[in-house]
């Protein structure tokens, strides 16, 4: 049968570059699906940088396998409504990138294959940035239900989000674009949340999204407390009247939108198979 099939949707989360905070994002669109009273599991498949420990104050947990059916599972640790799974539990953070392709790929379909994820209405998977090996891993193990694609206001970043969409569009992989979410949109002190200062230039996520005709999932503003957010274990969308808060929230319901839509408007993604 197929892998997790008691899994309704399976989302990667991905960006062209490093830097744009697509783990941010990932752990709070995780935060705010859960909010909104859905089953949510994240897999932190980031090997050269996995952060979901430290963002979901979690960093100490060593997660144990239980015999299910006849089999050892490693279960998720569960904090804040979701259900996480992070290649940082098993690796020294220093480590990490010393790992060839095949041991990380490896031990990224155990977390995916050999995890008790349960029931989940959403899967999301924080990819690494850049094209690797790691996705094609992903892209073979798991037919995804769809992408999205996190970037920043910049040209450099909006050049790196292209190739990102590209990327999963490609006749090979054909993983539906569920949408761009542009971070770091703006910048609005936590005191005067009605400034807004385009700091990384205005909106060129949102054109990007016009260009690509792919919807723009949401737009994240810089505020003042959100990286002390990450920086301290707990996220953003924790505190739905904050800015930033809500707009978690608000992506949060246009991701569930779009995946409504991709599932009535188009077929189930298969998996890419390999030709040698």
């Amino acid at each position: 049968g197929k892998l997790l099939p008691q899994v309704k949707n399976i989302v990667g989360i991905s960006s062209g570059k490093g830097g744009v905070g697509k783990s941010t994002v990932s752990a709070n669109l995780a935060v705010a699906l859960a909010k909104l009273g859905y089953k949510v599991g994240l897999l932190d498949a980031d090997i050269f940088g996995p952060s979901m420990p430290k963002m979901f104050q979690v960093e100490d947990a060593r997660p144990y396998a239980e015999r299910i059916d006849g089999r050892d599972m490693i279960i998720p640790v569960e904090k804040y409504g979701v259900k996480l799974l992070s290649i940082g539990f098993f690796v020294e953070p220093d480590q990490a990138t010393l790992w060839r392709g095949g041991m990380a790929s490896n031990a990224l379909k155990q977390l995916i294959a050999d995890a008790a994820w349960g029931e989940l209405d959403y899967f999301l998977i924080d990819l690494p940035p850049g094209t690797s090996d790691i996705h094609l891993t992903v892209v073979q193990t798991l037919a995804m239900t769809g992408a999205i694609v996190v970037s920043t206001p910049q040209a450099v970043a909006l050049a790196d989000a292209r190739k990102g969409i590209n990327m999963f569009t490609n006749d090979k992989v054909n993983v539906p674009i569920l949408g761009l979410v542009e971070n770091m949109a703006w910048f609005t002190p936590a005191e005067l949340p009605e400034n807004k200062y385009y700091i990384f230039g205005k909106e060129g996520a949102k054109k990007l999204a016009e260009e690509m005709n792919v919807p723009l999932l949401g737009q994240i503003p810089i505020v003042q407390s959100i990286c002390e957010g990450g920086d301290n274990g707990t996220p953003v969308a924790l505190d739905e009247d904050s800015v930033t808060g809500r707009a978690f929230l608000s992506l949060a319901a246009s991701v569930v939108r779009q995946v409504d839509r991709r599932n009535v408007e188009m077929a189930p993604t298969q998996i890419v198979e390999m030709h040698k």
